[in-house]
């Protein structure tokens, strides 16, 4: 359920990909029972498909992933976390737009 230069983030690889990443790190935490979860999925891809240079962008399925999702307190989905340095810079719960997750980038890049 992950497009191209969309990235597939675990809790295993979680430090390494998202925390200690040089780019600033969008992940979308979702399910897959999660029908605004789905209708988000190409969403994801396209933002992805234009920002391959400056950030990186991918999904993390909270019911094969909970300790990250517990980790960062997500309580409902789908859950977008921007991670800049490591931390959590911006922070979306629920549906949104493309644009409204572009400005979200753009403004930490």
């Amino acid at each position: 359920m992950a497009g191209n230069n969309t990235l597939t983030f675990t809790d295993a690889s979680w430090d390494s990909d998202v925390l200690r990443s040089d780019k600033p790190v969008l992940v979308d935490f979702w399910a897959e029972w999660c029908g605004p979860c789905r209708m988000m999925s190409p969403t994801i891809d396209a933002v992805a498909d234009d920002n391959t240079d400056k950030v990186k962008i991918g999904k993390l399925n909270v019911d094969e992933n909970p300790g990250s999702a517990m980790r960062y307190n997500i309580r409902g989905i789908p859950t977008l976390l921007l991670f800049k340095n490591g931390e959590v810079v911006e922070q979306r719960v629920g549906a949104t737009g493309k644009a409204d997750i572009q400005k979200m980038i753009d403004s930490h890049l």
